[in-house]
């Protein structure tokens, strides 16, 4: 019954609010103190979620060179243009029920 118990990790509990940090020494390897350290599991990306990333990739790359195609005095331009162009956007309509 030892032998189930001997690679427990004995350490006191971390507190949320304790306000002691304490460092931890042997930073090299995360995995010191487990007895067993042969199995490591290794994910790796399925073909969807490679085809998603580069999915992703793709449209970043194509919003970045889309908003660097213009500077920044021409996209005022062009909007205060648009404005222009509509109807009196800043008038209040009317909402009476009376007339």
């Amino acid at each position: 019954m030892d032998d189930d118990f001997d690679s427990v990790i004995k350490k006191p509990l971390k507190l949320t609010g304790s306000k002691k940090l304490r460092k931890n020494k042997n930073t090299d390897d995360p995995l010191a103190g487990v007895a067993d350290q042969s199995k490591v599991i290794v994910i790796a990306e399925t073909k969807a979620e490679q085809a998603f990333k580069s999915k992703q990739d793709k449209i970043a790359e194509r919003r970045i060179l889309r908003k660097a195609a213009k500077t920044h005095k021409q996209r005022v331009e062009e909007f205060n243009k648009h404005l222009d162009s509509l109807s009196e956007h800043y008038d209040i309509p009317k909402v009476s029920w009376t007339k």
